[in-house]
């Protein structure tokens, strides 16, 4: 009984390894490619965050975020202009520091969230969950490059509208992530 209960431990520990590298290539993936859009182009990261949040519930979600910020952390180049504005913790501790914490924060709850009220609400839940991307971002820039600049101007206002479009796209596609969700649990 012992040894059945190791190996099914092994084999969630395994799938959870695995589950968050492919989450960490995704969110890769979505902060390389840049989408023309208005004012600025759109990459899809936050959309990405969100949908791993609410697809792999928020213990799976910030495992996969923590581990994306190691990645960075440690020299890999999947932050969103890596390695053309450096890598590991240099580029970690530069400008988007705050959004990058951020991650954290608007996984874990786009995971621990319920969505079974309706669209109006699952569209209020995403906005709450991605604010604090932008909230620690701007903090983050305050402090870098001071308090008397125009921080939300600089660090939320030209990304609104393609957040906007990634939000509501995230609740037209929540009904079948639920379903993925309820179909994949491991943990």
């Amino acid at each position: 009984m012992e040894a059945i209960s190791k190996t099914s431990k092994t084999e969630k520990f395994i799938k959870l390894i695995l589950i968050s590298l492919i989450g960490t290539i995704l969110i890769t993936i979505s902060a390389k490619v840049k989408i023309p859009f208005y004012p600025v182009p759109m990459t899809m990261q936050t959309f990405v965050i969100l949908f791993i949040g609410i697809t792999l519930g928020y213990k799976i979600g910030v495992a996969t975020v923590t581990l994306y910020l190691f990645e960075g952390i440690f020299g890999l180049p999947v932050f969103a202009n890596s390695p053309e504005k450096g890598i590991g913790l240099a580029y970690f501790i530069g400008p988007t520091m705050g959004y990058l914490i951020g991650f954290l924060v608007a996984v874990y709850f786009a995971g621990l969230f319920r969505y079974d009220k309706g669209i109006i609400n699952t569209f209020l839940k995403l906005i709450f969950s991605v604010s604090f991307i932008y909230i620690l971002g701007i903090i983050w820039l305050g402090i870098l490059i001071g308090w008397d600049k125009p921080l939300f101007k600089l660090g939320a206002q030209p990304f609104l509208l393609a957040e906007l479009f990634k939000i509501l796209l995230l609740v037209l596609l929540t009904p079948t992530l639920i379903k993925i969700r309820n179909l994949t649990k491991i943990i």
